[in-house]
């Protein structure tokens, strides 16, 4: 296991107490096996989509939930039945195994809709920030306010 040295960090970023949780989170979610292949693009300004290869995979074997800001994409497929057991394969090279992928989101980060079609699942997203969080010019000049 590898040990990162943030110290250096905390002297440049003011209020970044969860950025060591952060990167232990990364870190854990970097374990996850590559399977199902995904892409993550950048359709727009802070506008992302996600494209999971799931072929085999139908609407309702396939689960997205969002917790916190984690992103976990879960396929299950119904025990086959008794014809899927009898077929014999020269090769098999669609796996249809179950899976269960995660993406850690960043702050502000909300998913907008999801679609499956011709075996690609697309997640799409978006960041919205908070006017409270955009930047904000201050005059020089201004007058403190004090809290009584």
């Amino acid at each position: 296991m590898r040990t990162i040295d943030l110290s250096p960090l905390y002297r440049s970023f003011i209020g970044t107490d969860h950025l060591a949780s952060m990167i232990d989170a990364a870190s854990r979610h970097e374990k996850q096996t590559s399977y199902p292949p995904y892409n993550i693009e950048l359709i727009g300004d802070d506008k992302y989509r996600i494209t999971m290869a799931v072929a085999g995979f139908a609407k309702d074997d396939v689960t997205i939930e969002v917790q916190e800001n984690t992103l976990q994409v879960t396929g299950a497929k119904e025990a086959a039945d008794k014809t899927e057991n009898e077929r014999k394969f020269l090769h098999k090279g669609i796996s249809e195994r179950n899976f269960e992928r995660k993406f850690q989101l960043g702050d502000n980060v909300k998913v907008l809709a999801a679609d499956l079609e011709h075996g690609l699942l697309h997640i799409d997203l978006e960041r919205k920030i908070p006017e409270a969080q955009k930047p904000k010019r201050i005059e020089i000049g201004s007058k403190l306010i004090e809290n009584s």
